[in-house]
């Protein structure tokens, strides 16, 4: 939803250093200074992607109407304005592609006195965006300069000069539609009818994102800010190679302590640092002791460095360091914050595996456990299937093996998202070049070996149990799976267990995901909407702090070029008593009055600068002045500039 400002009350919301392109023709027409305001806002430069069009933002449908209903006395200009037809749908009438509904007042520009320091004027694409521009083919609102046509295409060449070079465009733009009417300042909108079905929490904030997830963010912030006091840990080294502000992602090994990994064979540890190069935080895996004494196996860590999957932690280098005082190898991948292994999550609970061991090994009378019944519901074990052989079908498509299918070297954030971790680690350790020249030519072999893995990973999960993997174990584990699951699940986890003559693939168990996929597929896309929502109700957040940022620069201002008064004098009198309607309301009865919706409304009709009048009481209640928005608007523009021109023009 986006705010939409009227032109005939609004002044031009940028600032003398934000102008528009000079060589622009002028528009004469009522919105002129809506157009130009439109045309300064084009932020293309160094985009790798086309812009969003208009469509992508307007409100649908319903809304419409209910908006229209209570605006219609204060939007009559505005409607008048836009009133061009839609370019794909009667909701976009009087946009061309690109363009925002608005006019000026975007959080870029909020309001006109956008710092110099800001990123919006570096990022204003220095060549002409035709679909920049909303330029009205009507007759009540001519345009300079057209090229003549013949009547009969219907369309308007235009022409634009930028920097001495002069630009034809055709405006495609349709017959006006009446009868549109938009808010002329930014209102939030309800749920969406898709999320709001999906019942959610009865205590669900309407203004802010659901708490869970914040609580997620916040906790992923912590962790990737979290720092070392280098005095506790002498021995961990304040940089290495690239990386500086080392902090232990697990426990230290013991010093003077073989400990090795029962995976890579070696003893390791595991790091966040920050590289310097480009001030990303980076998960360092440490190798002891380790020597590299054949680069060839390079080739592979390049390989691995181009694979880019949403399923698997990306390796980024791999180089040797002495900084931890004696050789190492170290490899660095992407740093997700907040993951844990599952065998943390899943296998770290001694009662799960008990409980398994005594019902199904004879050591405990009764009946066998119901469906589920201390076990993981089967939809989440499908869902682990569907990202680890999607990891696995790109990894073996790419010529390589994953070779660390292992509980403790998968990754998992959130509720169910999978991520495999240390790839590349075995194919560096146990490169060998004395025995082949060419190190693809176990793949094939290793890739086999990964299917085996992924069966036994898939047996623990259904068991709930590490127990159930061992050689002696696999068939009163299989009893349990289909006791307790579906006869995908088990034949599945017999595919892969199985010994076979030929060799196979990744896709083979594709049929036996079969329907499945779709449900996860559709649980993503679910999740999708939902986080677009939390999304929604943060998005106007940044542009409402900045104007109170700016309107507490000028509140309260103890003396300003030797003027002790300033504060409570002339335009800086109106904003203050404009910030005493805003937080200092009271009922009859003299008790505050807190009303969230009522200062986010007024300060999206004060950053809009919409014509509605409000009255504004001084605390001593013997004056009363009636002023609209747009006035309140041009004084507090007016006033800040005054100070950033005081500052030496940087904020």
């Amino acid at each position: 939803m986006q705010r939409m400002t009227n032109s005939s009350s609004s002044p031009s919301l940028l600032s003398d250093s934000a102008k528009p392109y000079a060589g622009h023709d002028a528009l004469p027409s009522p919105a002129s200074s809506l157009f130009n305001d439109f045309g300064a806002l084009n932020i293309s430069q160094r985009r790798k992607t086309p812009n969003p069009t208009a469509s992508e933002f307007i409100p649908k449908g319903g809304s419409t109407s209910r908006l229209s209903a209570g605006s219609q006395s204060s939007m009559s200009a505005f409607s008048q304005v836009f009133s061009h037809p839609s370019l794909g749908s009667p909701v976009t009438a009087g946009l061309a592609p690109g363009m925002s509904l608005s006019a000026g007042s975007s959080p870029l520009h909020s309001p006109k006195i956008t710092p110099h320091t800001s990123p919006a004027p570096r990022r204003r694409s220095h060549t002409p965006n035709p679909a920049s521009y909303m330029v009205p083919s009507s007759a009540s609102t001519p345009v300079s300069n057209p090229v003549p046509q013949t009547p009969s295409s219907g369309q308007v060449i235009q022409k634009e000069t930028v920097g001495g070079t002069t630009y034809f465009y055709t405006d495609t733009t349709p017959a006006p539609v009446t009868g549109m009417v938009y808010p002329n300042y930014h209102i939030y909108p309800p749920a969406a009818p898709h999320v709001a079905y999906m019942q959610p929490k009865a205590n669900a904030p309407s203004f802010f994102m659901a708490d869970e997830l914040r609580q997620e963010l916040i906790h992923r912030h912590l962790i990737t800010m979290a720092q070392m006091d280098q005095a506790d840990m002498p021995a961990v080294p304040s940089e290495v190679d690239s990386y500086h502000s080392l902090f232990p992602l697990e426990p230290l090994p013991p010093p003077n302590r073989i400990q090795k990994s029962s995976n890579f064979g070696y003893m390791t540890s595991c790091y966040k640092a920050v590289n310097s190069k480009d001030d990303l935080p980076y998960c360092l895996r440490r190798i002891h002791g380790f020597r590299l004494v054949n680069t060839k196996c390079m080739l592979l860590v390049d390989m691995w460095k181009k694979i880019q999957h949403s399923n698997i932690v990306s390796l980024r280098e791999v180089f040797t360091t002495k900084a931890f005082a004696e050789p190492s190898l170290v490899f660095a991948y992407d740093f997700h914050a907040g993951g844990e292994t599952m065998m943390s999550r899943h296998f770290n609970d001694p009662n799960p595996d008990a409980y398994f061991t005594k019902r199904k090994w004879g050591q405990h009378d009764g009946q066998l456990p119901r469906q589920h019944a201390g076990l993981l519901p089967e939809s989440l074990i499908w869902a682990y299937v569907v990202q680890l052989s999607s990891a696995l079908r790109t990894i073996h498509t790419a010529g390589l093996a994953c070779r660390v299918m292992d509980p403790t070297k998968i990754l998992i954030t959130g509720k169910t998202r999978l991520r495999v971790n240390c790839v590349g680690v075995f194919d560096v350790l146990t490169f060998d070049s004395s025995q082949n020249s060419n190190p693809l030519a176990l793949m094939a072999q290793y890739q086999q070996a990964d299917l085996i893995s992924l069966g036994k990973v898939v047996l623990a999960l259904a068991c709930n149990s590490l127990s159930g993997i061992q050689r002696d174990n696999v068939p009163k584990a299989m009893e349990l799976v289909t006791m307790s699951y579906s006869s995908d699940l088990k034949n599945l986890i017999l595919y892969l267990l199985s010994d076979q003559n030929r060799l196979r693939s990744v896709n083979d168990i594709m049929p036996m995901i079969g329907a499945r996929f779709y449900t996860q597929l559709d649980a993503a896309q679910m999740r999708n909407d939902v986080i677009e929502e939390d999304l929604a109700k943060e998005v106007q957040n940044g542009r409402l702090f900045r104007l109170l940022a700016k309107l507490g620069t000028i509140n309260e201002r103890p003396e300003f070029q030797k003027d002790p008064t300033w504060a409570e004098t002339g335009d800086r009198y109106l904003l203050k008593l404009f910030r005493d309607h805003l937080f200092h309301q009271v009922t009859e009865a003299g008790a505050p009055w807190i009303d969230l919706s009522h200062i986010i409304s007024c300060l999206n009709k004060l950053d809009a600068g919409v014509p509605e009048k409000i009255s504004l009481i001084s605390r001593d209640e013997k004056s009363v002045l009636v002023v609209t928005y747009s006035d309140l608007k041009r004084c507090f523009e007016n006033t800040f500039q005054e100070l950033i021109a005081a500052a030496g023009g940087q904020l």
